[in-house]
């Protein structure tokens, strides 16, 4: 947590007593959940969220609020600054390894028993050219 964050919050929190507005009725006016509103006003957003959202969040917040984001940007810069996300990709084997079907047992008897039904087909068809004498 930093400390311009938590100033802004504190900024932000008393701009919303002042309109005497709700957590509740700030996120049915922004659509923003009052959990991630409650964060913003602690200074805690970018633990819930991720940075583009935090940032889009907090813009919306506080042009609701009627205040000016682009001059609060300037004057809590590192409030508004993205934090980066540390993202883990696991390039080593086995990540590339073939996953296994649920249905993949049960597919042997259906093919099983079209390849059954298909024979017996021809072999009806043989004896019954032979019996009619086309054969």
């Amino acid at each position: 947590m930093n400390e311009d964050a938590v100033s802004l919050g504190a900024l932000v929190k008393a701009r919303r007593g002042e309109l005497q507005l709700s957590l509740k009725e700030v996120q049915n006016s922004t659509s923003i959940r009052s959990m991630y509103l409650q964060a913003i006003e602690e200074g805690r957003v970018y633990e819930f969220i991720s940075g583009v959202y935090a940032l889009g969040f907090m813009r919306q917040y506080i042009q609701f609020l009627g205040l000016d984001a682009e001059e609060l940007s300037k004057e809590y810069p590192l409030a508004f600054r993205i934090v980066k996300e540390k993202q883990e990709f696991a390039y080593g084997l086995g990540t590339l390894e073939p996953r296994g079907s649920a249905a993949e047992g049960k597919k042997f008897l259906p093919n099983a028993l079209w390849i059954l039904l298909s024979l017996g087909m021809v072999a009806l068809a043989y004896f019954a050219a032979r019996h009619f004498g086309f054969l």
